[in-house]
């Protein structure tokens, strides 16, 4: 599940799920339905591999989502699939997607950049949690 919140001039992302796995694949369908307004409309053709290193958790959700806009800025992607393996040294992870079609996506807000400012990645009951500020 995830959701976005407002927050000044950026954007907010709220994201849970039952397992880390769930969380960062949640955080990134959450980025991009924010990115995509029509994102239930995405079509997974186009598979990308990413493998990021890290232990600590806030830094690897900032870098996972940081690859995954790069992923859309330099290769026009839009990614609607993500499944992750976060373990204790980092993260594997499979998106698939397509190439923006402007004729099928309607591209929504413009997101400059994933901000450290208020990102978290924590356990909430037995769930874990994750909010992220995007700056629009």
């Amino acid at each position: 599940m995830f959701e976005t919140f407002d927050h000044t001039a950026d954007l907010g992302l709220r994201a849970r799920a039952a397992d880390l796995d769930g969380l960062f694949a949640e955080a990134a369908r959450a980025l991009f339905s924010v990115i995509v307004e029509n994102f239930d409309q995405v079509q997974p053709h186009e598979e990308v591999s990413i493998a990021i290193d890290g232990q600590r958790l806030d830094d690897l959700m900032y870098d996972w989502l940081a690859e995954l806009l790069c992923v859309f800025d330099t290769r026009h992607i839009l990614l609607c699939q993500f499944n992750v393996s976060v373990g204790d040294s980092g993260l594997a992870a499979t998106a698939r997607g397509e190439p923006i079609d402007a004729q099928r996506h309607r591209l929504d807000a413009e997101v400059k950049a994933i901000t450290y400012h208020g990102l978290k990645v924590e356990r909430s009951g037995d769930d874990w949690l994750a909010e992220i500020i995007v700056d629009l």
